[in-house]
């Protein structure tokens, strides 16, 4: 007599959190605790206490790399990463494991400070305009290889409020 055990699914069990799509992530690890608050650190001595924010040409290649071109008529989308936040018109990153609050929202009214304003800021992608870009893959990464060559006249296009202006 031969006994047949059940196996167990414990591991293959979906998560039953249904809140985020199920679309194909390109970031395969989020980044550990401590490289998380090792970033964030950085990027909070980077603000100062007179919150010194980036260039607007960084931010501008900033929101390029997470938000596309469409907003100009472009045909560049958003990178996968981006998520929409529970705050309407409010967008995050889900690759850095930041989650959804006021605090890492991408974009922020006029006069607030938001995530790319930061002079030093990390991509888990490592895309460009951020403070820790590797262009090493830019060959087999199309996404980023666009974005590299992209064209400035147009880049300039791209309204980003810096310092409390559109």
């Amino acid at each position: 007599m031969s006994i047949h055990r059940k196996s167990c699914n414990c591991r293959a069990k979906k998560s039953s959190n249904t809140k985020f799509s199920s679309k194909r992530k390109s970031v395969k690890k989020l980044p550990s605790k401590l490289t998380m608050m090792q970033q964030f650190s950085r990027s909070i001595a980077s603000r100062s206490v007179n919150n010194k924010r980036t260039d607007e040409a960084t931010k501008q290649l900033r929101f390029l790399s997470c938000f596309g071109d469409s907003s100009i008529g472009g045909k560049l989308r958003p990178c996968d990463e981006l998520e929409k936040s529970e705050t309407e018109g409010k967008f995050y990153c889900s690759a850095c494991g930041c989650g959804d609050k006021k605090s890492t929202w991408l974009e922020a009214e006029s006069d607030s400070y938001s995530k790319l304003d930061y002079p030093y800021l990390s991509c888990p992608l490592k895309m460009p305009g951020f403070s820790d870009y590797d262009n090493s893959d830019s060959k087999q990464n199309i996404r980023k290889n666009v974005i590299d060559n992209y064209d400035a006249r147009k880049l300039v296009q791209l309204k980003v409020s810096v310092k409390g202006k559109e």
